[in-house]
């Protein structure tokens, strides 16, 4: 069964930072490409950034560039978000997605499986 849980998310000061985790079970994560989306309030979710299976990185949130990247340990299935100099857009909740294919995609419809989601919220 294929399944991906995140965690890591909370709250945090602006400007500071925080680690994502998205722990995939049921398939070998590292031959599939992995995408990050969020979703804020009153808004429509937005692709963030994506890693291949040659771990190719792909951002397709402009406002991330240069504070986000995005890694994968592939002994423990796992791919992380890390975020940093976060501000209070960046506020939302931050979900995991197997594409259905190696290669990335901003289209929601691309991916097949997705985490539960992680609440992560900027404020002093």
């Amino acid at each position: 069964q294929v399944q991906l849980v995140e965690s890591g998310g909370g709250l945090v000061r602006p400007g500071g930072s925080l680690t994502l985790s998205c722990e995939a079970s049921g398939f070998q994560s590292r031959y599939y490409a992995i995408g990050w989306f969020r979703q804020a309030p009153r808004k429509d979710s937005e692709a963030v950034l994506c890693i291949s299976n040659s771990d190719g990185i792909t951002y397709y949130a402009d406002s991330v560039k240069g504070r986000f990247t995005i890694t994968r340990d592939n002994a423990k299935n796992t791919v992380y978000l890390q975020m940093s100099t976060l501000e209070p857009e960046d506020k939302a909740v931050y979900y995991c997605a197997v594409a259905t294919n190696y290669y990335c995609s901003h289209y929601a419809s691309d991916f097949r499986s997705w985490g539960q989601g992680t609440q992560v919220t900027v404020s002093s």
